[in-house]
């Protein structure tokens, strides 16, 4: 349990065993229902490529699978839970960060997930009671809290969230995942309100996004200098392939992406992923399905996410140089 996650003086960059390190992802959403083996395979070969973090959703059902750590009830799951707990041992021996993510009402095609306020409220004591000897790992409260589909947690509500981790915990770092951009307005909603320690936007999903993330990120930093409230802009789900619609990717859109939004000064971004819509099963389902049969996330990748992996690192090192 070596690997620490922390925010530096700036306010603005996150930590990694007390270096500046720009968070660079992948998602993994049905981690706990792939095999031990398949994950770590997947993460090694995550780590060689430059990825740094995941994300692991604890209330995750989707295509007749239900792998939530939690139950309805916000209490831990025989098996599900276990997994989780190896799995955050596993990556903080590779020195790799776990988002920990919680959603609200419906799954993606599953089981109902923390249908009530006292099931999410007990979530999060649970969470923050039985993960506190683990630094490698940050709680997404509220998965795309904003959104009217079943999952909508007011800002009041995000704040009681937030205390109670931080009751238990007060180093913990949390947020609370918002749908599209966060217009300057929204901003007192966040750093204010509910007190989150960064913000984590799901920019628009369309042709535009990656040319636009350069200058909504540094629109939302001068907005933060401004309310004097400098916190992490971690871009924890962006764009991705298969999600229907005329505009499919292509590996340049998502380099595009990641060099705007680490050359403007993002602390952190991801290489979204998930079911292909229209084709037979939504196959390959990526990161919504890593059962065995379908295989781990790698080999489910296509061609064009490879070709992101295997260029990380030199369009970092292309945005720091520029």
């Amino acid at each position: 349990m070596g690997t620490t996650l922390t925010i530096d003086a700036s306010g603005e960059r996150f930590c990694v065993n007390g270096q500046p390190t720009l968070l660079v992802g992948a998602s993994y959403f049905a981690a706990l229902a792939a095999s031990r083996d398949f994950i770590e395979d997947d993460l090694r070969d995550l780590k060689r490529a430059g990825v740094n973090w995941i994300r692991v959703w604890a209330t995750w059902g989707a295509f007749g699978q239900d792998v939530a750590a939690l139950d309805a009830d916000g209490d831990e799951r025989p098996g599900p839970w276990e997994k989780l707990l190896w799995l955050i041992d596993f990556a903080d021996k590779l020195t790799t960060v776990v988002d920990v993510t919680l959603s609200r009402g419906e799954g993606v095609a599953g089981p109902a997930v923390l249908a009530d306020d006292e099931a999410h409220l007990n979530a999060v004591t649970v969470l923050a009671e039985q993960l506190g000897d683990f630094r490698n790992v940050y709680f997404d409260l509220a998965a795309e809290r904003n959104t009217p589909d079943g999952r909508p947690v007011p800002t009041a509500f995000v704040r009681r969230l937030r205390d109670r981790v931080k009751e238990i915990d007060p180093h913990r770092l949390v947020t609370a995942s918002h749908a599209g951009d966060i217009v300057p307005d929204r901003l007192y909603e966040y750093l204010i309100a509910a007190k989150v320690d960064f913000l984590a936007p799901h920019r628009p999903r369309g042709a535009s996004s990656p040319a636009e993330t350069h200058q909504k990120t540094r629109t939302l930093r001068s907005r933060m200098a401004r309310l004097g409230k400098r916190v992490p802009l971690h871009y924890q789900e962006p764009f991705r392939r298969g999600l229907g619609g005329p505009w499919q990717p292509v590996a340049e859109d998502f380099l595009a992406d990641l060099a705007g939004a680490a050359s403007a000064g993002a602390a952190g971004w991801c290489l979204h992923n998930g079911p292909t819509a229209g084709a037979p099963d939504d196959r390959p389902r990526r990161c919504f399905d890593m059962r065995p049969s379908e295989g781990r996330l790698v080999e489910q990748l296509e061609d064009t996410e490879r070709a992101v992996l295997r260029k990380l690192k030199d369009t970092l090192a292309g945005s720091a140089a520029g």
